[in-house]
Formats: C-alpha cells, sequence, structure tokens
C-alpha cells in the first residue's frame, strides 16, 4: 500500500506525485533551485575527498538529487558563492594588503574595509531593520554575549532576573547562566525558565509567556526567547511578546537562529531592542559562517556632551567597532560607531562575509522575503496535508508537533516517533537519499526550504518516510 492512499470519498489527486510536478510546474520561483549544488545521492555515498572531487566535477544531471529537507541545520551551498570566493582569492593574491583599500574595476565586491558595511545593506531587509541597526560579525553565541554585558546590569534588589524558555537551545541557557554567575548572582534566583502548563511539551501559547513575564517583570532585566523554537518549529509573536516585556520594563534580546531567512521579520518597527542569529542555515552561507547582531537605534545611539564627551552604552570593545574616521590613528581613543556596527570587535572574515553575501544576492533574484514566503507557507502546507493523510498518522506511528496554524510556523515540521523508531527510520531515510535531521529522543525535523526546495521533495520525502516507518515497526 501506497504511504499516499487517498481515504475513501476524496480524490486521489492531490495526494499524487504528479500533482506536486504540476505544482513545481506553476512555481514563480522555481529558478531559484538552479542556483544551488543539490547533492545527488550517489554524491552522498562517497568515501573519500578525492573521490567527492571527481563526482562534483563530474556531469551528475542523469543522477537522481537527493532529497535535502535539511536548511534548518545547514542550507546548501549556492553556486554564486565559488565564484565570489574565487574573486576574492583573486583579489588577495593580486592585491595583497591594498584589497583592504583598492576599489577594483568590474568587480562586485566590495574593499575589506567596507565589506562588513555591504554586509549590513544586504541583510537589512531580511531583517526588517535599518542599515545601521545590524553588523555581520562573530557568531550567535558570541553576539548573544556581547550583547548582554552590555545590556545585563543586574540589581539583587531590583531587577536581575533573566527568563528564557526551559527548553531553549543549549548555548542560550548556556549564556544566561554564565552571565548570571559573572555578576556573583545564582541561577536558582535569578534565571527563570518558561515552563509548558502541561507534559510533554507542546507549543508556548503566547498568553503563557505573557503571565510569566506578568509574573516576574518588576524584577526582570532581561526577556531571551527563540523567534522560532528549534524544537517544534514554533514562531513566536515576536511583537505582542516584545511589545509586553517593554510594558514590564524589561529588556528583550530575540535568538533568531531559525527565523531569519525563513520567516518575514520587521525588528526595527516591533521595537525589538537587540537580536542574534546565525547565517548557515536558511541564509545558506557555510558552517559556521559568521553571525549577525541587531541593535535597535534607540539602544545603540552616541551622544556627544556640552564638554565634547561621548555618551554611550558601555561594551565590551574593539577596534572594528570604533569610529571609522579614525580607526588608523591609533590613539586609543574608544568612540564606537553609531549602531549595531559600535559593537564589533575586531575586523571580520572576508571569507565569511563573501559567502554570505552572495548567498543574499540570491535572496534578491528570488524578489527577497515576501516571496519566499509566500512559497514556504504553501511548501509546508502540502507537506502537513501528505503526512495527515498517510496509513503510519492514522497508526499513530509519529505526530506533527509543530503548531497547525500557519501564522505559527515557519518551514519546518517536527515529526515525533514512537519510543523506538527513531534510529532504524532514519537508517531507512538516508539509504534512500533524504536528508533531514534528529533531535533526540524521538523528532525528526524537516523542512522544505522554498529557495530550492520542490513540491516533489515534499511527496518523495513522504514515501520515502513511509517505506522507512513501515521498515521500522516490523523490526
Amino acid at each position: 500500500m501506497s504511504a499516499l492512499d487517498a481515504p475513501d470519498g476524496e480524490s486521489p489527486h492531490v495526494y499524487s506525485r504528479e500533482y506536486a510536478v504540476s505544482l513545481d510546474s506553476q512555481d514563480s520561483l522555481k529558478h531559484t533551485r538552479d542556483e544551488f549544488h543539490i547533492p545527488s545521492k550517489a554524491q552522498l555515498k562517497v568515501k573519500s575527498l578525492p573521490e567527492a572531487a571527481r563526482d562534483a566535477s563530474s556531469d551528475a544531471s542523469s543522477d537522481a538529487s537527493s532529497i535535502y529537507l535539511c536548511g534548518n541545520s545547514l542550507g546548501l551551498q549556492p553556486r554564486l558563492v565559488s565564484t565570489r570566493m574565487q574573486q576574492y582569492f583573486t583579489t588577495w593574491a593580486t592585491q595583497g594588503v591594498f584589497g583592504h583599500f583598492k576599489p577594483l574595476a568590474e568587480s562586485p565586491l566590495p574593499t575589506w574595509l567596507d565589506a562588513d558595511t555591504r554586509a549590513s545593506e544586504c541583510i537589512a531587509p531580511i531583517v526588517g531593520a535599518l542599515p545601521s541597526e545590524v553588523a555581520i560579525m562573530e557568531t550567535l553565541t558570541a553576539n548573544l554575549h556581547l550583547l548582554l554585558s552590555a545590556f545585563y546590569k543586574p540589581d539583587i534588589n531590583g531587577r536581575h532576573k533573566i527568563i528564557i524558555e526551559s527548553q531553549a537551545f543549549p548555548s542560550d541557557h548556556f549564556a544566561a547562566e554564565s552571565q548570571i554567575l559573572h555578576h556573583d548572582l545564582s541561577a536558582e534566583t535569578s534565571l527563570i525558565t518558561i515552563e509548558a502548563p502541561s507534559q510533554p511539551q507542546p507549543p508556548l501559547s503566547t498568553s503563557h509567556i505573557l503571565s510569566i513575564i506578568k509574573e516576574h517583570g518588576s524584577t526582570t532585566s532581561i526577556l531571551l526567547l527563540p523567534g522560532i523554537q528549534f524544537y517544534t518549529g514554533q514562531y513566536l509573536d515576536i511583537p505582542t511578546i516584545t511589545n509586553a516585556a517593554h510594558e514590564a520594563g524589561i529588556f528583550v534580546i530575540w535568538d533568531l537562529a531559525h527565523a531569519v531567512g525563513n520567516v518575514p521579520l520587521q525588528l526595527h518597527d516591533w521595537n525589538v531592542d537587540a537580536a542574534v542569529w546565525c547565517s548557515y542555515k536558511y541564509l545558506n552561507s557555510g558552517p559556521g559562517a559568521a553571525g549577525g547582531l541587531f541593535v535597535h537605534e534607540n539602544n545603540g545611539q552616541v551622544a556627544t556632551r556640552g564638554s565634547g564627551k561621548k555618551v554611550f552604552t558601555n561594551r565590551l570593545s574593539g577596534w572594528w567597532g570604533s569610529d571609522k574616521s579614525s580607526r588608523f590613528a591609533m590613539d586609543n581613543k574608544f568612540v564606537p560607531i553609531p549602531g549595531a556596527a559600535g559593537f564589533q570587535l575586531s575586523n571580520p572574515s572576508i571569507l565569511d562575509i563573501t559567502s554570505l553575501t552572495a548567498s543574499l544576492e540570491v535572496f534578491a533574484l528570488a524578489g527577497g522575503i515576501g516571496p519566499l514566503r509566500a512559497k514556504s507557507l504553501q511548501l509546508t502546507s502540502h507537506l502537513e496535508k501528505l503526512l495527515l493523510k498517510m496509513p503510519a498518522y492514522a497508526n499513530k506511528h509519529f505526530e506533527i508537533i509543530t503548531p497547525k496554524e500557519p501564522e505559527a510556523r515557519g518551514a519546518q515540521l517536527s515529526l515525533k516517533l514512537q519510543p523506538g523508531l527513531l534510529d532504524k527510520v532514519m537508517e531507512g531515510l538516508e539509504e534512500r537519499g533524504v536528508v533531514v535531521d534528529e533531535r533526540r529522543p524521538d523528532v525528526i525535523r524537516v523542512a522544505p526550504a522554498p529557495l530550492y526546495n520542490t513540491f516533489t521533495d515534499c511527496w518523495d520525502f513522504v514515501e520515502a518516510f513511509g517505506e522507512a516507518l513501515e521498515d521500522a515497526v516490523r523490526v
């Protein structure tokens, strides 16, 4: 029996592979898939780098593409990245140190001195910010520590608490706890974790989050939450939660690792205080590439007193965050650049920025986050429809723990398997050339990315998933 047999009385057409193919033919963004390297099933099976290199250089058009639905973990490589990287390598090889300052005619790359500014201009529309409010720098957790060092000023007799969710990504939890300990406070009294009102852990309702803010508002300094929860895929109501926290006098930081490049964001208009993100998931900049930081213009101002003294929020400082016009004066006078750039420490990795801005060129080719979100809603909805019609779903071999409301999720659906099935199912999916990721003990995360995934990918995944489940259940 097919994993996608239609229920009695319902047309099977919408559950067929032919229907998925027809949806792909009508997709106005189908051209962006060609902008990416999609690993073939054969490529995923190679065991050595020389073999991988030979496979990558050969014509693999006849090889079946893998079903890659793992952009929530690591996005695929845009073809433009290698082009831009080679242009960077050529600049470095032929110009040496002059690459910092010397623009080359007919080069699409900025000078290295201006690369961070170019990156800010490119990422600003993706997160709904002014270019001055964003910086491409460091990594997510490092940026989180930089923000907490600047804006977490606890007073044990007043505001000293940090509120996070109980299922926060471990690095966020570690950062919050270590900052509390750094100030000689106790996590037992200063770290508040939002627990779900019932178990097993369901998505957190906005009303429940607001109730925790209300309960601890007068003693809380920082609220740190994810834009999209990494385990369930829930898209939190950022503007409503931010507004409630502000009414309670709380500074709000959002971890947007799973939200940036995935859902529309309006950080400036939502009056978000600050945010951090990585760039290797939906932004496709490569493993471990530089992250991003947002600081609302209200929190990054640099004022001048009558005496001429500069007044600004103290922060851990470095020379790349100091005023650009005097940066090379070497006078040891730190005057931060207004906005997020003033939180930079060292000169950024040009490799990372070159990769990220190449990927963002593909976002621009797609028309920005708006059209991509529209396609994403359709992709994830189609995936959900196929999953809900599976016999394995009716037999309760898995459930979908991501919210069913489209506005309450991004691209990702989290599938919670019955205990004991995960390892065998993941093994079966890998054998069938399907790439998704797992979160133990029993969750598979499936994320169709609209830049390169198709409706046919969703159908093929569900078919393979059904077969892998059948094999796992029989064991």
